[in-house]
């Protein structure tokens, strides 16, 4: 597939050390564990063309628990239906460990853990030869249990081994006119459990629930923060400093709807939305 818009020196060459390393995965067959948020969706795509051009075998993966919100398998379906690739919704059991449900600073290294037990199962059963994941250059600063598990699992991450970073992943989404390109980072509902709220499917239904009335009020970079303590539980919202007029103006229905699902508070967040708002290291 040609490029709309033309690539820096730099981002070609990144962009060409990406497909040569699918190109050698992908005979022996490749598996992409998908979520369906912008990197997993541009390493899909990028396996696809080019499957497409030299052949093998390609697997789109999506985890399924109560952990994924509906709008992001919806994200995931309508992309893996566009790109017409073999796609396979598989149920994840994190819920069921104690330490994922601990939610400590170790919960992903769990959830990646049982992600890619459940992929090894499937590319033996199978018959594919490895596994890949979105991690990129610019999560080596990030601390990244879900990493750990990868690298003792043996995931391979084309991404970061071609040099390409966030900006450089959205940027090639731009230039090739795909979906997706300018979606808000998406991580999992239990993200929004701070450190210590131990996880439970009715907690990610209610975060979902609240997050699903911002959104159509049409906000776009939030996250509902779930807050407990001895005396209850509050809320705490986050949300891109130029959307706050947003939240204000909706107020009411938004506190009408957390207390009715047991929370005593909801708070604004004035230092407005950042990564890392759960656990407390946020940049």
């Amino acid at each position: 597939m040609v490029s709309s818009n033309p690539l820096s020196e730099t981002l070609q060459a990144k962009y060409l050390a990406l497909g040569a390393a699918l190109r050698a995965r992908l005979p022996a067959g490749l598996i992409v564990a998908y979520s369906g948020g912008v990197d997993s969706a541009f390493l899909l795509w990028a396996s696809e063309q080019e499957r497409k051009d030299c052949g093998g075998r390609l697997l789109a993966v999506t985890a399924v628990s109560a952990s994924l919100a509906q709008v992001e398998r919806d994200d995931a379906a309508r992309f893996a239906e566009m790109l017409g690739v073999e796609h396979r919704w598989e149920e994840t059991a994190e819920l069921s460990n104690p330490d994922y449900v601990r939610n400590d600073l170790s919960r992903c290294y769990h959830c990646k853990t049982e992600l890619f037990r459940l992929s090894h199962s499937l590319a033996t059963r199978l018959g594919y030869g490895a596994i890949a994941y979105g991690y990129n250059a610019s999560d080596r600063g990030d601390i990244r249990p879900g990493h750990q598990a990868a690298t003792e699992h043996g995931i391979v991450a084309p991404l970061d081994d071609a040099q390409l970073t966030k900006d450089d992943i959205r940027a090639l989404m731009r230039a090739f006119d795909l979906p997706l390109a300018d979606k808000p980072a998406s991580p999992c509902l239990s993200s929004r459990l701070m450190v210590g709220v131990a996880v439970t499917p009715q907690k990610l239904r209610d975060v979902e629930e609240l997050e699903a009335i911002l959104r159509r009020a049409g906000l776009r970079v939030f996250r509902v923060r779930l807050h407990e303590f001895s005396g209850g539980r509050w809320l705490r919202l986050e949300v891109a400093p130029d959307e706050m007029p947003g939240v204000l103006a909706m107020r009411e229905e938004f506190q009408q709807a957390a207390r009715a699902r047991g929370f005593g508070w909801v708070t604004l967040d004035l230092a407005g939305y950042r990564t890392g708002g759960g656990t407390g290291r946020v940049t």
